[in-house]
């Protein structure tokens, strides 16, 4: 499961997604959600990036 909902924030086609649902406070924090996992994985890119050149 943890897996699946890694897959699913990284998928574009949900990035954007709504839920008519969700009220705005809720939607606003899913958002800053995302945001804060694909920084988290552009990091992890960068510090491996910069490991391995050394």
């Amino acid at each position: 499961m943890f897996f699946k909902k890694i897959l699913y924030y990284i998928n574009p086609a949900n990035l954007f997604h709504r839920d008519p649902e969700a009220g705005v406070s809720l939607r606003m924090m899913h958002g800053v959600n995302k945001i804060s996992f694909l920084m988290f994985l552009v990091c992890l890119v960068v510090m491996f990036i910069r490991w391995y050149t050394r």
